[in-house]
């Protein structure tokens, strides 16, 4: 058993809540012209990206990191363009290396009722084992932190946002691919990163599924497969062209999704969603699929890739979300960076 030198936010009463749960804000950072995502064709993003923030604002405030203030003038006249309300924007002047404000952004648990009913978590970040620059994103919990005048806590180790998903009842579902990866945190067994999972994400069970899908730079993160749209409910992407190389790790992934037994002993309901057709560029495949939702105060965004298994993926949605707008955006410009609207955002839950 590890010995963690101050009191953990479990044992503190806090926890991760559903991502459906009320937010008070989501945040995001402005991609830019230094960002390594997008070589060649950064421009292509921001019409997609700045329709992201336009359906975030309608139910709920959007706060973006911006690198200084020329790009933070930039972006408020982008939006006036397109009629976003500014009044639900907060532009920070926080430097980012990137967009992926999933994994570098802070992790913020709640505890309903307490004196500080909010605090952050804010893990290790290297850029998917030190694959890019982030020296600068690995700051972004800690200057967070201070804009809200909120605890935190640095449990010490990598963990990304990408990487883990939760069902607001103590349970964690993740990828052994993505956490066990040499590339994180080598120096640690299984069970020893079950245990900070546990005391830093205030959750009782740890659900493993095996790998993620083609394309993913992340080696493997859980919202790129499977996602919970309910305490007992999840939608998991299935390949059913069997010459495709993701049919056998989904087919694998869902057929463990159906062996698993929640903390209260009931299985899960699993839907099963249709991988898009095959999104290539410049040779690459690229990790095109509709579980990177985010599911926001009055809609849940899909990305959506040109193709005819769209419409299927955003009715299934609509009856997974039947309390939201399934809103789909065009993503095959924004998936060239390797991620969509979910690995672009981090949602921040409301207290009061």
């Amino acid at each position: 058993m590890i010995h963690f030198p101050q009191p953990t936010p479990k044992a503190e009463g806090y926890s991760f809540p559903a991502e459906w749960s009320e937010h008070r804000a989501t945040w995001l950072s402005y991609p830019h012209d230094d960002s390594y995502s997008w070589p060649g064709t950064l421009s292509n993003i921001f019409p997609f990206y700045n329709q992201f923030i336009r359906e975030l604002s309608k139910g709920e405030e959007v706060c973006i990191n911006v690198r200084d203030e020329a790009l933070r003038d930039k972006v408020t006249a982008e939006l006036r363009k397109i009629d976003v309300d500014l009044s639900r924007i907060k532009l920070l002047i926080h430097p980012t290396n990137d967009a992926w404000c999933r994994d570098h952004g802070p992790a913020f648990l709640v505890r309903p009722g307490a004196a500080l009913p909010k605090v952050i978590v804010g893990w290790q970040y290297n850029a998917w084992g030190n694959k890019y620059d982030h020296d600068l994103d690995d700051k972004i919990p800690a200057l967070i932190a201070k804009y809200l005048d909120i605890p935190a806590f640095f449990p010490g180790i990598v963990m990304e946002g990408g990487a883990v998903e939760f069902n607001g009842k103590g349970t964690l579902l993740t990828t052994a691919q993505c956490l066990l990866h040499e590339n994180r945190n080598p120096g640690l067994f299984q069970h020893e990163i079950e245990e900070y999972l546990g005391n830093f994400y205030g959750v009782e069970q740890i659900l493993w599924l095996d790998e993620g899908i083609e394309g993913d730079d992340t080696n493997g993160h859980i919202d790129d497969i499977t996602r919970f749209f309910s305490e007992d409910g999840v939608v998991t992407m299935v390949e059913p062209r069997k010459s495709d190389g993701n049919h056998k790790i989904l087919d694998e992934n869902l057929r463990k999704l159906k062996s698993f037994r929640l903390r209260n002993g009931k299985q899960m309901n699993v839907a099963e969603l249709p991988m898009p057709k095959p999104v290539i560029y410049d040779g690459q495949r690229l990790p095109a699929s509709y579980a990177n939702f985010y599911i926001a105060n009055k809609s849940v965004i899909v990305p959506n890739f040109r193709c005819k298994e769209d419409d299927r993926a955003m009715r299934i949605l609509e009856e997974c979300f039947p309390d939201r707008n399934i809103i789909g955006i065009d993503s095959v410009e924004i998936i060239w960076g390797l991620g969509s609207f979910h690995c672009l955002s981090q949602q921040e839950p409301k207290t009061d």
